[in-house]
């Protein structure tokens, strides 16, 4: 027997039509309202690194954009998990985002327990922008190209010392590689971001570094870092002398890359304003000119887009870390 539905399920039907109703207005009208306070963009590394490169050129022009101060907040450490594992617990209403890079994808294959699940934590809102990575030596080394460091690392096994941003970052798993794919030893020195490991090159307290662009080019322009190569795919148009690794490592190519994610919840018209605006400030002119001279290659996308790379990128470092035999010490 069909029953027919009763005056209650009828009433009970239109109440939970007008709510759900209510619900989407209240997150359309808040969405446009958005932002009424301040944003926290959370930084997962010290000053002086390439996330605070990256930041710093948009920050003004994000707060004309969201007519709301925007606050860097520095959260270094453990590789990016201590902001990352932050946002995770943030409330999702798009005032706390954070930027990550290449090694959010990197760490759920490093670490043996993360705090937060990478994929079902977060909402991405854009991918930024993509950065190579620079292999770069102290000048007193003696080493002019790629050939000559791996002669040199194997005549000098465990002698010769690399720093990086901090253990499971990409510029410590691009030297893990690097050794793999050249059968040398090295020692690995971590520093807690780019900053701080760039001031140690600079002291000579560690021989060579993978670093992004964006904090060693400067030192290679004043003589300070000599550039062996670039771990990306093709030579950069700043350095068009300088080879790539490839070049002498088949197939040695490590792509950086710079994006914006938001706790899991937050409602998507407020991930379409973030998008929209993180998009628009990078590629003003003035601001995307200053990038440009640094280094970065802004490559701005969709939320949707952003999550495919993330994806796609935790298959890559997966299969990268397991090779390469990296870990964290």
């Amino acid at each position: 027997m069909i029953r027919k539905p009763t005056v209650l399920n009828l009433a009970q039907l239109v109440l939970r039509s007008w709510l759900f109703g209510l619900f989407l207005f209240a997150t359309s009208a808040g969405a446009q309202e958005f932002p009424t306070q301040p944003i926290t963009l959370l930084l997962p590394y010290p000053p002086g690194g390439s996330a605070d490169f990256l930041a710093r050129p948009m920050m003004a022009e994000l707060q004309k954009k969201f007519g709301q101060p925007v606050v860097i907040e520095y959260k270094a450490g453990a590789g990016g998990t201590i902001a990352t594992n932050a946002l995770a617990h943030a409330k999702p209403d798009g005032y706390t985002v954070l930027m990550v890079l290449s090694a959010h994808a990197i760490n759920p294959a490093l670490y043996p327990s993360l705090p937060y699940d990478t994929m079902k934590d977060f909402a991405p809102v854009s991918l930024v922008a993509r950065l190579p990575l620079l292999l770069v030596v102290k000048p007193s080394l003696p080493v002019h190209t790629v050939s000559e460091l791996v002669a040199y690392a194997k005549a000098n096994p465990g002698k010769l010392s690399y720093g990086s941003a901090g253990n499971g970052n990409t510029s410590h798993l691009s030297s893990e590689m690097f050794q793999k794919a050249t059968d040398t030893k090295m020692v690995h020195v971590p520093y807690k971001g780019s900053g701080p490991v760039v001031v140690a090159l600079l002291g000579g307290d560690i021989d060579l570094m993978f670093d992004s662009f964006s904090t060693s080019y400067p030192q290679v322009q004043n003589g300070k870092f000599r550039p062996i190569a670039v771990a990306s795919a093709k030579r950069s148009a700043l350095l068009p002398d300088t080879p790539t690794i490839a070049e002498t490592v088949p197939d040695f190519v490590i792509d950086g890359w710079y994006g914006i994610i938001a706790p899991a919840g937050t409602p998507k018209p407020i991930i379409d304003k973030l998008n929209q605006t993180f998009n628009e400030v990078a590629n003003i002119p003035s601001v995307k000119a200053q990038l440009n001279a640094s280094g970065y290659d802004i490559v701005a996308s969709t939320p949707e887009a952003f999550a495919k790379t993330i994806e796609k990128d935790l298959i890559t470092w997966r299969k990268a870390v397991k090779e390469s035999g990296a870990k964290i010490e």
